[in-house]
């Protein structure tokens, strides 16, 4: 915690990327752990979640999304709320995240790059009119007849126009580049690092990640504990 409290203060230009791991706190299940989405289900998660489920099942996608990807319930953590804090001091230029919770918003920062996209935004696949989560709950069919799709990011699909440039462009500036709460399994998010030229690369992860050997600082732990910790004046 010493390495890395310097590491902020020495800092000027921070950026964050940030997967599953940082929301769980918030009592949202990850995929990928022992006991994650993708054990739960006799079927594959991916199945579930991709592009072709949705089109030819979407009754059952939605069922599937409003029961295992929304939790109403869920507020940021203490890694939500630090990461805030140092946005609001001028340190940390980008969150980069994986989930599409939209916590990072929720706990007030500004420049949140959502790879995969929000459930809190969703659009008209017909005639592109825009819906709130809380108007899908209600209904899936636009006034205009058509399927309102979730703004996520579902197998098969590209990630959103400009983001992963975006990424690339904040992660090639920065100085210390954290990366938190993923295993890095998932690409292209995984490939991000090699855009990084900085001098500090930390890792803070529950388990080990392909990164370890090459990260300057590694700490094993559970993320929101971690910045609880990270003092900000």
């Amino acid at each position: 915690m010493k390495d890395l409290q310097t590491m902020i203060d020495e800092s000027n230009n921070i950026v964050f990327f940030g997967g599953a791991g940082v929301s769980t706190a918030s009592g949202i299940p990850d995929f990928r752990s022992s006991t994650g989405l993708y054990h739960k289900y006799p079927y594959r998660a991916e199945t579930m979640l991709s592009h072709t489920y949705f089109m030819h099942h979407t009754e059952d996608f939605f069922q599937f999304y409003f029961r295992e990807m929304i939790h109403k319930e869920a507020k940021p953590n203490a890694c939500h709320k630090k990461l805030m804090e140092l946005e609001k001091v001028g340190k940390l230029q980008a969150i980069i995240t994986q989930n599409i919770d939209g916590l990072h918003q929720m706990a007030g920062s500004k420049n949140v790059l959502e790879l995969h996209g929000s459930v809190q935004k969703n659009t008209c696949m017909k005639c592109h009119k825009k819906y709130t989560l809380e108007e899908i709950e209600k209904s899936h069919i636009c006034t205009c007849g058509g399927t309102i799709k979730p703004d996520v990011v579902l197998y098969e699909e590209p990630l959103p126009n400009g983001v992963f440039e975006a990424a690339i462009e904040a992660i090639s500036k920065c100085d210390t580049f954290i990366i938190g709460g993923t295993s890095l399994a998932v690409y292209p998010a995984n490939s991000l690092v090699q855009f990084f030229h900085g001098k500090n690369l930390v890792v803070v992860n529950l388990e080990e990640t392909s990164l370890d050997k090459k990260a300057t600082l590694v700490i094993h732990d559970d993320i929101a504990k971690v910045f609880s910790k990270i003092k900000t004046d």
